[in-house]
């Protein structure tokens, strides 16, 4: 796998937990209950805790001198390599929960496999970050199927999150020359399997929670290789990136 591919390759683990990291922070302050509220928080922690380890080691892979912070604070939206899914709006709980679980579900399957990389550094953070996203999936899995068997209120707006969201799945899984470079390489999973276990667990969870799958398999794409990111990342950038915008080099 060459370098600048291997470089890409950390980008997209690196940019989906800072993206989606920042949009579950924007809940602090603004959850429905107290408990809620320090869960989202505590989530959004870790999934930058583990920003900082794949943009860290993809600076150094790189080889240009630029830090994590370099790579979350002075990129513009085009360089981003998230996948779509991740910088969707919050919308109500509901819709964040889902998003949240469609994201853990994929995430932790990977990760399992990216313990076993050939690449010892991605290894370890895989073996790091999973524990956490264990913890983030059996929470929000649970969530969803509560909400999804819940009252006919909650049921009704967990299936509408359920419909915007699912055509943001197919990306994940879908894999392109960098993907199957990784997987060549020993370095990432074969996306292909991952699909088709992803597709079956979540088969399963909506039968327990009482929701129906879209039959249309349409699937948005163009976050993860940087073609197109939706309107929502340029404003999520504005947001996280001014203080380093507008005080270069500011530290705390």
């Amino acid at each position: 796998m060459e370098k600048d591919q291997l470089f890409q390759y950390l980008l997209r683990f690196g940019d989906n937990t800072l993206v989606l990291g920042h949009r579950v922070s924007e809940w602090c302050g603004h959850a429905p209950v107290l408990e809620e509220d320090i869960a989202l928080a505590n989530t959004a922690l870790d999934l930058i805790g583990q920003t900082q380890m794949w943009l860290g080691l993809a600076g150094e892979v790189e080889g240009k001198g630029r830090s994590a912070d370099d790579l979350a604070m002075l990129r513009d939206a085009w360089d981003f390599r998230n996948v779509l899914l991740v910088e969707q709006p919050n919308g109500d709980f509901g819709q964040t929960l889902m998003r949240q679980f469609l994201f853990d579900l994929w995430h932790d399957l990977v990760l399992t496999e990216l313990q076993n990389s050939a690449e010892p550094r991605i290894a370890e953070i895989a073996e790091k970050a999973s524990k956490e996203v264990r913890y983030h999936l059996e929470r929000s899995r649970d969530t969803v199927i509560g909400l999804g068997d819940g009252t006919a209120e909650s049921h009704a707006r967990m299936q509408a999150a359920l419909d915007l969201l699912y055509p943001f799945v197919g990306e994940m899984s879908a894999p392109d020359e960098i993907d199957l470079a990784a997987h060549e390489a020993g370095i990432g999973p074969d996306l292909a399997e991952i699909d088709q276990r992803y597709r079956a667990a979540l088969s399963d969870l909506m039968g327990e929670a009482t929701l129906t799958l879209p039959a249309d398999s349409f699937a948005h794409k163009g976050g993860k290789s940087g073609a197109r990111h939706s309107e929502h990342l340029g404003h999520i950038l504005t947001q996280m990136q001014w203080l380093q915008r507008a005080y270069p080099g500011a530290v705390w």
